[in-house]
């Protein structure tokens, strides 16, 4: 009887270990992690410029350029510093995604301006 239900649990697993895999999250403890100079020193070593460096999702995120200058966004695994995604940023559809974005912050910080100042309450029950 044990076998049937140690089977059946494992097979229920599966699926759960297929989505852990496919999420973009970094699952690295700590202290395997390499260092940031270590990041720095590799993406020299590409030619790639960094604009910033910073932690995505527990991954290393680096945005910059690579060795002919064109945008990109990197993502690395922490221990190994192994590619997980390079996206360029200079296609049209990666440009349009970044524009909604600044545009969706835009909107957000001139909603916030807008609340502070004296009689911002009026002026929207008149829309």
């Amino acid at each position: 009887m044990k076998k049937p239900l140690t089977i059946l649990l494992f097979c229920a697993l599966i699926p759960a270990g297929m989505a852990r895999a496919d999420d973009e999250d970094c699952f690295v403890p700590m202290a395997e992690w390499q260092p940031r100079e270590a990041v720095v020193a590799m993406a020299a070593e590409k030619g790639w410029s960094i604009g910033k460096l910073r932690i995505d999702d527990g991954c290393y995120k680096i945005r910059g350029t690579d060795a002919t200058g064109r945008p990109m966004v990197v993502e690395l695994n922490p221990a190994t510093l192994e590619v997980l995604e390079l996206d360029y940023t200079d296609t049209p559809e990666a440009r349009a995604r970044h524009d909604d974005h600044e545009h969706e912050e835009l909107r957000a910080r001139w909603k916030k301006l807008l609340g502070h100042l004296p009689g911002a309450e009026e002026h929207d029950d008149h829309h």
